[in-house]
């Protein structure tokens, strides 16, 4: 059994980093739980920031192999919301006190498109209406890889998050589970891209995918630490039956569950002032999933905010929760479990991540 590195430390080689990841023994795990959970709040304290979700259109023109809304999928019903419906969404997100929304899309880069996001980015920062928010509610982008002056133009209009998942940094993995029109290079160089704008760039792998190691995820980590991320948003592989990884064998799923928490817990001790994001994924395995991750170092949620009929046609793989958690009750029973947890919920804040404003990333164009 590997020896568990000294957790008081704040430098991690790689494979003390395995050796973390690693960890099987209740009494270990809860001892690399307890020192993540003992990081986030030194360094980014109690809070947890709320992202309302709002997936604005599944159309895709890639066709990753993991992809529920893959191009090649003919099974999905194809859909693009109206500005209308984004601006109300996002004011609803505000006067449930969420600090920030997230506007995420299949990758799109026809001038229509990127037209009306920009316009649309303009329209929140403007119309979106809160007396808790006067600088305006934040906005991150996930919205796949763009051209430079693409993601110049979003960024003026009035984003200033940016959440491009690298998925995995080992290239022959990489390409291995994206078609051959995809690289890595790519991925990486539009990550450089965003930062040297000024954006806070976020980042994310999947967990348990098909012929990944533990060595492989901690070199992820450190890819987080070498390429100065601000975020992380993360989670278990599920395979989607309507892909080519659908029937391919991996981890089983107590196993993804596990490896996701440890995930989150070892990337906080070795990032340490980083936003981390407790995934849906994580629930589409167990109920309690997600708010477990919140004990391991978590400290973001993302309310889904998509409507009804458009949410169950945004299937990137099965499983995927319906929350329902722009409902009152859920908010008041989830204020109270982060209250049993020590913790609080922070509303009507943007919630930056601490490393944006220490000299290890960039601050956000606007008052926070």
């Amino acid at each position: 059994m590997t020896a568990l590195p000294d957790l008081s430390q704040s430098v991690f080689s790689h494979e003390e980093i395995v050796a973390l990841l690693s960890v099987v023994d209740p009494q270990d795990v809860e001892a690399v739980r307890a020192a993540a959970e003992k990081v986030l709040l030194k360094e980014c304290g109690n809070g947890v920031y709320l992202r309302g979700l709002i997936e604005a259109s599944n159309v895709c023109r890639c066709d990753c192999h993991y992809c529920g809304i893959r191009k090649s999928n003919t099974k999905v019903r194809h859909y693009t919301l109206a500005q209308n419906d984004i601006l109300l969404l996002a004011q609803q997100a505000a006067n449930l006190g969420y600090g920030s929304i997230v506007i995420q899309t299949g990758e799109r880069q026809n001038k229509t498109f990127l037209d009306a996001l920009e316009k649309t980015i303009q329209l929140i920062k403007t119309e979106t209406v809160s007396d808790a928010l006067p600088q305006g509610i934040g906005i991150t982008l996930c919205i796949g890889e763009q051209t430079e002056e693409t993601y110049r133009r979003l960024f003026k209009a009035g984003a200033h998050r940016y959440l491009l998942r690298i998925e995995t940094t080992n290239p022959v993995l990489f390409s291995r589970i994206h078609p051959a029109d995809q690289h890595f290079e790519t991925r990486v160089h539009c990550l450089q891209r965003l930062k040297k704008i000024g954006y806070q760039v976020g980042t994310g792998v999947m967990i348990g995918l098909p012929g990944q190691t533990i060595e492989d995820l901690a070199n992820d980590i450190l890819f987080f630490k070498e390429q100065d991320i601000d975020m992380i948003g993360m989670g278990p592989f599920i395979p989607h039956p309507d892909t080519p990884l659908g029937g391919v064998a991996c981890p089983d799923e107590a196993t993804r569950l596990h490896l996701g928490h440890m995930m989150i817990a070892a990337t906080r001790l070795v990032l340490r002032d980083v936003n981390i994001a407790a995934t849906t994924a994580l629930q589409a395995l167990d109920p309690a999933g997600r708010e477990r991750a919140f004990r391991f170092g978590a400290n973001v949620m993302m309310p889904l905010m998509t409507p009804g009929e458009a949410r169950e046609d945004y299937n990137l793989y099965p499983g995927k929760p319906n929350l329902k958690e722009t409902n009152n009750d859920y908010q008041v029973s989830f204020s109270a479990f982060l209250n049993e947890i020590g913790r609080t919920l922070g509303q009507n804040q943007w919630g930056d991540a601490p490393h944006a404003s220490r000299g290890g990333g960039n601050s956000p164009p606007f008052s926070s």
